[in-house]
């Protein structure tokens, strides 16, 4: 089967994915609140990086992370816990410690489960994010991507949202990529609250409409579309509880026609029963041709954050792998599926338990 997207040849690669953006340590109160603990369980997260990171645990694929940390002890414990992932880190810039954190800090992120009725909650403290201190001009993209060498290069809206150099480092690298032929993924993931100190709504769609003409495989769900990019489809509310797949679909169409350059557009479909309980699927459109995943109803879910991501690592590992949009879909929405069962941000999952499980395993005991 010849490959939609069109990838490099992996023996001329040192990487097959590279992910920049931001790394956050997350605090996790486990089965309580934030507002109450009393002892944190800690794990390492980002938008853009939990994709690479699952690419390289769950599926094997040679990773590597573009960002920035503060060398502090903070920031070394970053550092621990990528490593502890597989993730290569030679393009991780570090800034100096100031003492305090004036100039930069290493970003943290307090975030619950949730359960039942008691949604998720998220607590960010990232203001002088060191990753957000990145400029134009800071890493050799021509080096990484061209002599190093990179099939596949993912980036997406919050890493775009964290300062105003931000998308125009994401700009440098996408420019690169083209100029070497690495496939460029791009994960909406409109975040309100990033934006609201760099101009809101009217320039999160300028920057992300700046950034769309240089992307090959566009990531996002039923508000990132609107928000980001200004589409809109009769019938699609992003406060829909269960959102269906043809409404997306609409949507998709509207964004592949008003970007040639893409190859693939996905999202996941999330029909929010409570917390703990989920609807769970994905639909992607790639080459011109739809492919939806099959449905998980009533998703029992531990810790939803990541899910996403998990998403997208398992999207792009059947393309970048296989090259079979309907294998893509299936991996990435059972690899989603997986990771929103077990605590933090990134999978635990194995390659065997998403083949399994996207074709029809059910949770059974394996021994």
């Amino acid at each position: 089967m010849s490959n939609p997207i069109g990838t490099r040849n992996k023996a001329e690669c040192a990487f097959d994915i590279v992910s920049l953006g931001e790394v956050m340590l997350r605090l996790d109160p486990g089965e309580g609140r934030t507002r109450t603990a009393r002892a944190f369980r800690v794990w390492e997260g980002g938008g853009e990086y939990n994709v690479a990171r699952g690419l390289r645990r769950c599926f094997g694929l040679r990773a590597a992370l573009v960002t920035a940390f503060v060398d502090n002890e903070v920031g070394r414990l970053l550092e621990d816990l990528v490593l502890r992932g597989g993730v290569d880190m030679g393009f991780v810039k570090w800034l100096p410690f100031d003492g305090v954190g004036r100039a930069a800090r290493n970003p943290l992120n307090f975030t619950e489960r949730g359960f039942g009725v008691r949604g998720a909650v998220g607590c960010s403290d990232r203001g002088n994010s060191a990753a957000g201190k990145l400029r134009a001009g800071d890493i050799d993209w021509d080096a990484l991507l061209g002599a190093r060498g990179a099939r596949w290069l993912h980036t997406g809206g919050i890493y775009a949202a964290l300062s105003d150099t931000a998308p125009d480092v994401i700009l440098e690298a996408v420019r690169a990529a083209r100029r070497h032929g690495t496939i460029v993924s791009y994960d909406l993931n409109y975040r309100p609250s990033l934006w609201k100190a760099f101009g809101g709504l009217e320039r999160a769609r300028e920057v992300n409409r700046a950034i769309a003409p240089h992307v090959d495989v566009m990531l996002g769900n039923e508000e990132d579309f609107t928000a980001c990019l200004g589409f809109e489809v009769a019938g699609l509310d992003p406060a829909l509880s269960n959102p269906d797949a043809a409404s997306f679909r609409r949507m998709i169409e509207k964004v592949a026609a008003a970007y040639p350059n893409l190859r693939a557009v996905a999202t996941t479909l999330r029909g929010v029963k409570s917390a703990s309980v989920n609807d769970w699927s994905a639909v992607a459109w790639v080459d011109g041709r739809f492919c939806e995943s099959r449905r998980y109803e009533a998703l029992a879910v531990l810790d939803r954050v990541g899910g996403g991501d998990s998403f997208a690592s398992g999207f792009i590992y059947g393309l970048l792998e296989n090259g079979d949009p309907q294998l893509a879909v299936d991996y990435g929405a059972a690899h989603g599926a997986l990771a929103m069962t077990t605590p933090g941000d990134t999978s635990m999952a194995s390659l065997a338990e998403v083949a399994a499980l996207a074709n029809g395993g059910n949770a059974r005991i394996a021994r």
